[in-house]
């Protein structure tokens, strides 16, 4: 007989399979100097390995497997393991347990240019090969945000996983708060191609703070889990970052026994012990048609840090692009002879820079430090290492490109697919003493100067693209031509008119034939090229430059220039100098400050208030061209924005392209930086309102750990003005390419035979962005580019060289079938295609 009754309800207990990612997070520095870290990790690898072997028949699940994380320690290991070692490492790849993740080191991907983006995965395409397996997961861990960009290179290098682990709360802003735990399609810029991201809720670093999976397991896994169910999460699958005692951690041997015994316990949830790949395959197989997609700009965090030694940063950008130059002279003129190992240690550096940690942990509490200035030697070193690409430079015509004696005739190099006319520079040890004149091919004089420093400045038309054009040397001087002219305070070729403040250096009027107002914006109390420095946290009141010095430095009439001296806050001092030439409608702009060595809180920025009425401002990255706040993700950063080579504003009739070679960083509408509660998600920007004015965030020193304490000495900033008419999106590529990619003068006998343009390209939209001889040597290896804002058919005309075979290609340098006809590419679209020479 019932003698009470109460209903009860139980919910269905969720099937949940928790999938553990094991890895070490690879700080190159930071814990230890880099060639101990570097150590390391490959004791780590041989300790997994173990690992491996042991759990050999463990139940599934338990079996221990390893994710490599980044590749930059396995690339070493690989050079220093014993052929025993190698076999065993071969093993445990290709049983699936060793995981090899595609990425070369946790990037600072907004710091990184198109190619170099690329470029990231040589390494992963070289491992792919040698162990016949596929390598298409990524992983990212500590850095938060990253560049749209990095998904057309992810892509293209077949990888479809991205697995992203973050720092956890410091300077992450919106990044776990938006997507923490929330999968999604990351689609390209052309929407060609999308890659599976996952933003870990945890980051990567939740058993650092907790310790061992025996102290975690069961509690705050049950807690957590209760949590995501709680919040709606509609999943049975958790991929959790396990990294261990901190960064650059050992592999743990004690999980496979903890999961197997859990296992054994529980019945939900399952725990695996799981690849990244194996765990994004999964997932998509099951959930994959139930995915949000997503477009935009993850407009990273962290890349402020490069800041913090901007000398270094400029030489690094300075290096990739010429990387990227000296492989198209070697297509040009010697692909029999490239040296693909050479190019692959340069870019190592490249990205050996660019890779997040840049000290010691205690670098700012601790600056003068043994530890503190071993660690960042070894940094500097990747910085100074890409010189190399001078030399690959040279090396691409055997050295041809050195000093030496006067020669009679020089081949000028255009590495960009388009015709170009501009400015061509011989350096004074080029030249013999007294006047020459540079004469084109049916001895008509161009166009030429000899600036202070004896280099000689000339005008060369037409040069053709993917080309060369001859012009020869002779003694006498050169009849004077063209109309710039520098007097008193100001400027003019005749179309364009620069006036500097006598009173603060920067540019008080920036006017041009054609455009209505002047684009200096006089009503937002500074002039363009303001210099302003924060001494502090604190930006509500910068201080300027002291009252200026200002001389004629070049008086015309092809260069003119006015040499800007004066006292500043936190500097020795500040030079600046401001040019125009006869040959474009571009000011030129040179800031060199010699700081000194602050080690307090501070910023430097240059200020640019543009008077475009309801401009429109459009930013340049990799790949793309977004428009602040609304070609951002949710949870994007709005403090600053890391970008490639230019930033416009326009509106519908007039604007003005603004143009850097030094400095990636950039503020919109008011300095930002610092953040007051960095840990604070709601402290940093939430939306950004449409502005024309920006800063050019060009120094600073506010992280509290491993970057630089200060930069003293002299740090150079170049930057340049274009004001044109309505926007076109192609010719503002095209002219910030030509800016970062100099015409190349190579010294040549007068009776040499002639460079002829090697390929031509239609329609203009679309752009070479990369030609460069291919790693076997019998091809040359072309990235094509769609920058215009429509899809195009493109066509390819080969001049002398004409290829026996053109095939679709990839970053893997194969054959994908035989192009017939015009390659189709939508607006943003990128076709790598494999030219096979006879």
């Amino acid at each position: 007989k019932a003698i009470a009754e109460r209903p009860v309800v139980l919910k269905p207990v969720r099937h949940w399979t928790i999938h553990l990612h094991s890895h070490s997070h690879v700080d190159i520095g930071y814990t230890n100097v880099q060639t101990e870290i570097e150590k390391l990790h490959w004791k780590y690898t041989d300790e997994a390995l173990e690992i491996i072997q042991r759990t050999a028949a463990y139940p599934p699940g338990a079996q221990f497997k390893w994710n490599s994380e980044v590749l930059w320690a396995i690339d070493s290991y690989l050079k220093q393991a014993t052929p025993e070692k190698r076999q065993r490492f071969a093993r445990a790849v290709k049983s699936g347990r060793l995981h090899l993740d595609a990425m070369y080191g946790n990037e600072l991907t907004g710091l990184c240019r198109p190619e170099e983006l690329f470029r990231l995965f040589d390494c992963a395409r070289r491992l792919s090969r040698a162990f016949g397996v596929t390598i298409d997961a990524a992983m990212i861990s500590d850095v938060p945000g990253w560049t749209w960009g990095i998904v057309p290179a992810l892509a293209h290098s077949g990888v479809k996983y991205f697995s992203c682990g973050t720092n956890h709360l410091h300077r992450i802003g919106n990044t776990i708060e938006a997507w923490g735990d929330r999968p999604f399609y990351w689609v390209s810029p052309s929407g060609q191609e999308k890659v599976l991201c996952w933003v870990h809720g945890k980051g990567y670093s939740w058993f650092h703070l907790h310790g061992r999976f025996e102290k975690v397991a069961p509690q705050t896994v049950f807690e957590y889990l209760a949590q995501l169910e709680s919040s709606g999460f509609p999943y049975d699958m958790l991929p959790i970052r396990y990294s261990i005692d901190g960064d650059n951690g050992p592999p743990d041997p004690k999980l496979p026994d903890l999961v197997k015994a859990w296992n054994e316990k529980y019945v939900w949830p399952k725990i695996v012990i799981a690849t990244t790949r194996e765990t994004f395959c999964e997932f998509e197989r099951r959930f994959g048609d139930t995915l949000p997609e997503a477009r935009g700009d993850f407009t990273p965090y962290w890349e402020d840090g490069a800041g913090s030694s901007a000398r270094e940063t400029a030489q690094v950008r300075s290096a990739a692009n010429q990387l990227v130059q000296a492989e198209t002279l070697f297509a040009l003129s010697r692909p029999g002879e490239y040296p693909k190992d050479e190019f692959y240690q340069a870019w190592r550096n490249v990205h050996l820079y660019n890779e997040h940690t840049w000290g010691a942990h205690c670098s700012i509490s601790q600056p003068d430090s043994d530890f503190t200035e071993a660690q960042w030697k070894i940094k500097e070193g990747f910085a100074t290492g890409t010189r190399q690409s001078e030399r690959l430079v040279a090396k691409a015509f055997d050295g041809r490109g050195a000093p030496g004696r006067w020669p009679a005739a020089f081949d000028v190099y255009n590495t960009t697919s388009w015709p170009r006319t501009g400015l061509a520079v011989l350096p004074a040890t080029a030249l013999a003493n007294g006047a020459v004149t540079i004469k084109d091919a049916e001895g008509r004089p161009l166009p030429s100067q000899r600036a202070r420093d004896g280099s000689l400045h000339f005008v060369v038309r037409g040069v053709p693209p993917l080309g060369a054009k001859r012009v020869f040397v002779e003694a006498g001087a050169a009849p004077a031509a063209g109309n710039a002219k520098a007097e008193g305070l100001s400027l003019t070729n005749g179309r364009l008119r620069v006036v500097v403040d006598e009173h603060t250096g920067a540019i008080a009027s920036l006017t041009r034939e054609g455009i209505p107002v002047d684009l200096v914006n006089r009503a937002s109390g500074m002039g363009v090229n303001e210099y302003l420095y924060v001494a502090g946290r604190d930006p509500k009141a910068p201080q300027r430059g002291g009252k200026p010095k200002i001389t004629v430095k070049e008086p015309g009439p092809l260069v003119a220039s006015l040499l800007i001296e004066s006292a500043a806050p936190g500097c020795r001092n500040l030079t600046r100098e401001v040019a125009v030439t006869d040959a474009s409608d571009t000011v030129s702009i040179g800031d060199t400050l010699d700081r000194l060595p602050v080690r307090t809180p501070d910023a430097v920025h240059f200020g640019f208030p543009v008077n475009v009425p309801a401009g429109v401002m459009r930013m340049d990255i990799p790949w793309a061209v977004i428009r602040p706040e609304a070609d951002q993700l949710p949870g994007a950063c709005k403090n600053y924005f890391s970008v490639g080579r230019w930033v416009d504003v326009s509106n519908d009739r007039f604007g003005v392209t603004w143009a850097t070679a030094d400095a990636p960083l950039v503020e919109v509408g008011a300095i930002r930086m610092d953040v007051r509660s960095p840990f604070d998600p709601k402290a940093w920007v939430q939306r950004l309102e449409p502005a024309q004015t920006f800063y050019s965030y060009a120094m600073n020193n506010y992280w509290e750990t491993n970057y630089k304490a200060d930069q003293e000495g002299v740090t150079r900033f170049r930057y340049s003005l274009t004001p044109h008419g309505p926007f076109d999106r192609v010719e503002a590529i095209r002219a910030g390419i030509a800016r970062d990619t100099s015409l190349v003068p190579v010294p040549v006998a007068k009776d040499a035979p002639r460079v002829e343009s090697l390929l031509r390209v239609e329609p203009a939209e679309v752009l070479v962005t990369s030609l460069k001889p291919s790693d076997d040597g019998k091809a040359l290896v072309v990235r094509l580019w769609n920058a215009g804002e429509k899809p195009a058919k493109a066509t390819l005309a080969w001049n002398a060289a004409k290829p026996r075979r053109v095939v679709q290609s990839s970053p893997f340098e194969d054959d994908r079938g035989e192009l017939a006809g015009p390659i189709a590419l939508p607006p943003w679209g990128i076709v790598t295609v494999r030219a096979e020479t006879r």
